[in-house]
Parts: structure tokens; C-alpha cells; sequence
């Protein structure tokens, strides 16, 4: 595979992760019973001051919900970007796809430690094109 097809492929799937992640994150209610909503009712309605601000931990969920589908999003554009600069500038190509290739794995892991099965998927076949890339430039 070619290093302008691995990023344009991994960008496809960042695009759906995003997607995936925005809708199910932002269409997302309590399902599991009376315990999961008193959480989320709890973690919505009593707010305290962080930094000058009034705030609960439902804003900090929900805002860092929303980061990770924005960072996925900047993600996909990147690759899409980097799928032509793989024959202008291998080199600075290269680089950057490793750096991404790193944070995938390292996304993978958190994702495994602290969430579920179903986000670690996207960041493994990203990861793998990613690592297919960079093997394309190195040659």
C-alpha cells in the first residue's frame, strides 16, 4: 500500500470515528436504570467553583466528550493533508505520521483501560495505517 493511499484510508476512518463519536456522545441517555441516571443527574446539577468559574462534572464530561470528537475531526483532515505531502516532503511526512501513530496506540490503550472495546477498534486500523505509511516512506 502506498503512503498516499494508508493516509486517505486512515483518514476515512477518523472521519467515521468522529462521526460515530459526535452522534452516540451527543444523542446519549442514561439506558442502564435508575442507578446511571442518578449519576448523570448528580454530575449535572451540583456545581462548584474551578478557576473562577461555576462549573459541575457533567461540563467537564461533556466538554471533554466533545474535545475528543473535535481532535478525531482535526485528525482526519491532517491525514488528508499528509496523503499528498507523502511525495513532496516524505521526511516531514514521515515524522508527523509517526507521531500519530504513537498517539493512536497510546488512545488505543487509554481507550482500553478506561472505556470499551467499541473506540479502541477506529484507533487500531488507524494506527495500522499509520504504521503502513510510514513504512512506505522509510523505503
Amino acid at each position: 500500500m502506498s503512503a498516499s493511499l494508508a493516509f486517505r484510508v486512515a483518514s476515512v476512518i477518523a472521519v467515521l470515528q468522529w462521526a460515530a463519536h459526535t452522534t452516540m456522545f451527543v444523542r446519549a441517555m442514561p439506558k442502564h436504570g435508575a442507578e446511571e441516571a442518578a449519576v448523570v443527574h448528580t454530575m449535572q446539577s451540583h456545581r462548584f467553583d474551578f478557576a473562577g468559574a461555576s462549573r459541575s462534572y457533567w461540563d467537564f464530561y461533556y466538554g471533554y466528550g466533545l474535545m475528543a470528537a473535535f481532535v478525531v475531526l482535526i485528525e482526519a483532515v491532517l491525514f488528508w493533508q499528509l496523503a499528498a505531502g507523502a511525495t513532496t516532503a516524505p521526511t516531514l511526512t514521515r515524522s508527523i505520521a509517526a507521531l500519530f501513530l504513537a498517539f493512536n496506540i497510546g488512545h488505543a490503550l487509554l481507550a482500553a483501560r478506561y472505556f470499551f472495546v467499541t473506540p479502541i477498534v477506529p484507533d487500531v486500523l488507524i494506527a495500522v495505517c499509520l504504521a503502513g505509511a510510514v513504512i512506505a516512506l522509510s523505503g
